[in-house]
């Protein structure tokens, strides 16, 4: 029996025109990871959803799957945690089992999608902490990456992933862009993983007089996938 993420997902379906057509229609798994606190507000939240739009339109009858982190609220690793996940499955106890079962679930819901979209405002020139805690639950090994050919080797292949970035800056280009480090990170670590295929778009400068009027428009506008 499928567990119950997989049963959030639909892989495919085929498509009978009469008797003379038959059209694959291929179905995506999308994993909306939300980080902003601003629910309905948040820029980095329009623009994750404006991706997820596109995406349905081009894969029709796709499957959406989001985690908000802020609402998870992801526990900052302890002693218990790094056992849970380092310890044989025999030499776990009960206690382990219960403290990294939201990092395995984080964990399944990468590997079942198709696509994964982290949206992300910028604060203080990174990204919030509850994106930076749901990360140290799903940077696993053997589970998202391995060492078993001698050097790191990322599990996550075969999928795309975007980047959704508010901020009330402009940090793609120009003197600022050296101050962003959330995108520069979290390239890293997702190529750690074996994500290598990766977009960005942005919403910024919402803070900034002559930009920050048409800065929503112009970001969401952007989207192409």
């Amino acid at each position: 029996m499928r567990n119950e993420t997989e049963k959030l997902y639909t892989v495919s379906a085929i498509l009978i025109i009469g008797n003379k057509f038959k059209t694959e229609i291929v179905m995506k798994k999308i994993l909306h990871v939300i980080s902003s606190p601003r629910n309905g507000t948040s820029n980095s939240i329009q623009l994750g959803n404006k991706i997820i739009e596109q995406l349905k339109r081009n894969y029709p009858g796709s499957s959406v799957l989001v985690n908000n982190v802020v609402d998870k609220d992801y526990a900052h690793l302890t002693d218990i945690h790094i056992a849970g996940y380092l310890l044989p499955e025999e030499d776990k106890t009960q206690q382990h089992l219960d403290i990294i079962a939201p990092s395995d679930s984080a964990v399944e819901e990468l590997i079942n999608a198709d696509i994964i979209i982290i949206g992300l405002p910028l604060y203080n020139f990174q990204m919030p902490s509850a994106l930076k805690a749901w990360i140290d639950h799903i940077v696993r090994k053997g589970k998202t990456f391995s060492y078993q050919t001698g050097q790191a080797e990322g599990l996550l292949t075969n999928k795309k992933a975007y980047l959704a970035i508010a901020s009330s800056g402009v940090y793609s280009d120009g003197p600022m862009k050296v101050y962003d480090f959330a995108e520069p990170y979290l390239r890293f670590i997702l190529g750690f993983m074996g994500l290598k295929d990766i977009t960005t778009f942005r919403v910024e400068g919402t803070a900034l007089p002559g930009i920050m009027e048409t800065a929503l428009e112009k970001g969401l506008n952007s989207v192409t996938v």
